[in-house]
This record gives C-alpha cells, sequence and structure tokens, in this order.
C-alpha cells in the first residue's frame, strides 16, 4: 500500500474504542479490535469498529478469530457496503505483537491499514496514529517489513456534527447533562455562530488589504469556492426563500406540538375511562 494514503476516521470509532477501553478486563492493559469502512483509491474512511477478546502473552497472542468473524458477518448484514479495512489498538506505541496481529488481518483484506488511539491521554488529549505496512529490502536477499506512518484525520457527517455539538455543551454543565434544543433555538444559534464566522472571514480579509497580515494562498482559494458556492440570486429571491423554509420549519413545530398535546390528552382520557370503570365495578352487586 503506498504511504501516501489518507486515513479519514468518523466521531463513532473514536468513541467505540474509548468505551471498550474504559470496559477492558482487569489483566488486559489494552484493546484491539477491527475497522470496517470503504476504501476510495487514496483514501481509507473508517466509520465503524468493533472489540475482540484477546490476551497477550510475552511470546504470544491469542485472539478470538471466531468471534471477529461472526461479529463482521453480523455487521456485514446491518452495513452490507462496508468491508474490513485494518485494525486498531489502544496505546501510543507500536508493540512487539502489533506485526503477528496484522499478519492475521493481511490474510482477511488486502493492504489492511493499523489505528492506534492513546486512551490513557498521555499528551493531555486524544491522540491517534494510522500505519501501513511496507515490505523492505533488497530483491533476492534479505526482506522484511516495517509500520510506515501515514495521514490520519477526523471526518463527520452532518448528524455527527449535531451530535457532537450537543455534546460539548455537557463540558460547561456541572451535571453533565443537556436537553436537545428546539428546532427554532437551533436556527437562532446557527445563524449567530454563522455571524461570527463571517466576522473573522471579513476581519482577515481587511487585515490582508490593508498590509498588517501575510496573504495565504490556501485560504484565498477557499474564500473563491466558497463565494462561488453561494446561489446568484437578488434580495427578494432569498427572502422569499428563506421565509418559505421558516414557514415549512413552523408548521412542523406546530404539528409536533399539536400531535404530542393530543397524545397527553388521549392518555388522561384512558385514565379516566379506567378510573370510572373501576368505580362501576365497586357499584355493581356481586354474584351469589
Amino acid at each position: 500500500m503506498a504511504v501516501n494514503l489518507v486515513v479519514k476516521v468518523h466521531p463513532v470509532v473514536l468513541f467505540q474504542i474509548a468505551d471498550s477501553y474504559e470496559r477492558r478486563s482487569a489483566d488486559n492493559h489494552r484493546v484491539i479490535g477491527t475497522l470496517v469502512g470503504n476504501v476510495d483509491k487514496q483514501c481509507v474512511e473508517v466509520t465503524n469498529c468493533f472489540c475482540i477478546p484477546h490476551k497477550e502473552y510475552e511470546e504470544r497472542v491469542e485472539a478470538d478469530i471466531v468471534y471477529a468473524q461472526e461479529m463482521f458477518e453480523l455487521n456485514k448484514k446491518v452495513a452490507p457496503h462496508e468491508t474490513l479495512v485494518g485494525w486498531f489498538a489502544t496505546g501510543s506505541e507500536i508493540t512487539s505483537h502489533s506485526a503477528l496481529i496484522h499478519d492475521y488481518y493481511a490474510r482477511e483484506t488486502k493492504d489492511p491499514i493499523h489505528l492506534t488511539v492513546d486512551t490513557t491521554l498521555s499528551s493531555g488529549r486524544l491522540t491517534m496514529k494510522s500505519y501501513v505496512f511496507v515490505p523492505l529490502g533488497v530483491p533476492g536477499a534479505t526482506t522484511g517489513s516495517m509500520f510506515t506512518p501515514v495521514q490520519v484525520g477526523m471526518v463527520a457527517t452532518e448528524p455527527e456534527i449535531a451530535g457532537l455539538d450537543l455534546l460539548h455543551k455537557t463540558k460547561y454543565s456541572k451535571v453533565r447533562t443537556v436537553e436537545p434544543v428546539p428546532d427554532l433555538t437551533k436556527i437562532s444559534l446557527a445563524a449567530d455562530k454563522l455571524e461570527t464566522m463571517l466576522g473573522a472571514v471579513l476581519g482577515y480579509v481587511e487585515a490582508v488589504l490593508a498590509g498588517r497580515e501575510e496573504p495565504d494562498s490556501s485560504v484565498g482559494r477557499a474564500l473563491i469556492d466558497l463565494v462561488q458556492s453561494v446561489p446568484k440570486m437578488d434580495p427578494d429571491q432569498f427572502e422569499t426563500m428563506l421565509n418559505s423554509n421558516l414557514r415549512d420549519v413552523l408548521m412542523v413545530v406546530y404539528l409536533s406540538q399539536l400531535t404530542k398535546t393530543q397524545l397527553q390528552l388521549n392518555e388522561k382520557l384512558s385514565m379516566v375511562s379506567v378510573n370510572n370503570i373501576r368505580e362501576m365495578a365497586k357499584l355493581l352487586p356481586l354474584d351469589s
């Protein structure tokens, strides 16, 4: 596998790895597991994972291979588009057993990746590294292989970002709990955030034009792409579109509240009916 590979990890993968590490048995100092996802040319996207029971000794590793195969088959039934892309291990370093474990995954899939996640937070944060197994040596002579690091980063879908934003709010809550906000509140918060981001962009552009800051070509290209992605319309068309979408949101909120009220009313009427039946049953004479 080429060393210019890019590995993209979804947040749910890190949550599952951290949860598996917290739930590990007392005699295991780390956990390992299978990574599943998609491979597209020079990019590996890791969308899910599951832990594998194992034990590590000084000279060997024992892993439940049957469990790993059954879990992968179950995952294929739920997400048939996901394939086996590699394996993970907690910790920040490659150990002497890593090559043995990687050999198994190399038999199951072509060019698996290896992901390490530092769940001990030794560096003050949850760091992760990704590796590929690259052959070394001279043809016809002694050969070998080594783990070579490749670029790794985070990627998230819009629903995942919404969930992460909600979870991030618990950081400033004493009870560590937070309730989902209403739709209109979300729109207000998103508008405030957008206004803040636009202010930062305008401040950067004005600083570059005034010569107070060095221009960055990558930022300029990103701004051009941003401007070109905005549909061209006059203010009246934009206001009409905004009002139409706002009416749709208000209608959804109204219908959801109406449904909630009807369900609560139905529950109370059901309780009243049950109580009336019980009272009537008490007044009826018992059969002799």
